[in-house]
């Protein structure tokens, strides 16, 4: 085999070895819930970040109103000041009047924040609900996950023993099992046919002494019974004398 074509059936085994793993149903879900965990991980950093965020906003709003309480109180203060001759009008009026514009500022800052706050709380809430769907969803991918694998046991484990079902006659179990009970047989009749074969073989002499031990064993027992029975009559003959 030339190396252009090894190359070419390599990058063809990795290209079907590819397309099984992404028609793997396992495979994809198991990927769809790593991505949506990683997902889920971002979402809950940038909620951290964002709740950190309205945190010192908060603080900052609030900070900024009581600031702006502050010098209102400090203005008016002042102009009592100046009315009680403590300190000079003009100097409490100027004084006021920076206050005043303080507490603006602050007042103004108060204002923003609290429309900083709405827009940030905002975005927290869409944030807790995204949150709440990803777990949602990795939650249910991860039991249709335990689902697809115990299927694709089933299946493995029908697929298998279908796929031997449906082989079996063309494994050759039965053919083999066949031509053993046919080797059988024909080793049976061998051996009937050597049996018969051994009887047809032998010569007349073999038949005649056959015969003949047969019927001298045939004569061998009578003469013995012939000679008892003389023997017992000899012995009354002797008694009766």
């Amino acid at each position: 085999m030339g190396l252009f074509t090894r190359i070419k059936k390599i990058a063809e085994s990795e290209a079907h070895s590819l397309a099984d793993q992404l028609e793997d149903p396992i495979k994809i879900t198991e990927q769809g819930i790593r991505d949506l965990k990683t997902s889920l991980e971002q979402s809950l950093r940038a909620l951290a970040e964002v709740k950190a965020v309205a945190n010192r906003k908060r603080t900052d709003t609030e900070n900024a109103r009581r600031l702006s309480d502050d010098y209102e109180r400090k203005a008016m203060l002042l102009l009592r000041k100046a009315q009680l001759g403590e300190i000079a009008e003009i100097e409490a009026d100027r004084l006021a009047t920076q206050s005043l514009d303080l507490k603006s500022q602050n007042e103004q800052l108060y204002l923003d924040g609290q429309q900083e706050q709405i827009r940030l709380d905002q975005q927290i809430s869409k944030l807790d609900s995204g949150i709440v769907a990803l777990r949602n969803h990795i939650s249910k991918y991860e039991n249709e996950l335990k689902t697809l694998r115990a299927r694709a046991q089933v299946a493995a484990a029908t697929r298998t023993v279908n796929k031997q079902l449906a082989g079996v006659d063309s494994t050759s179990t039965v053919a083999l099992l066949e031509r053993m009970k046919e080797k059988i047989d024909q080793d049976e009749a061998i051996a009937d046919a050597y049996g018969e074969m051994s009887l047809e073989s032998r010569s007349v002499d073999d038949e005649i002494e056959s015969a003949l031990a047969s019927e001298t064993s045939s004569q061998s027992d009578s003469l013995l019974a012939l000679k008892a029975r003389l023997s017992a009559n000899s012995e009354r003959k002797m008694l009766g004398e």
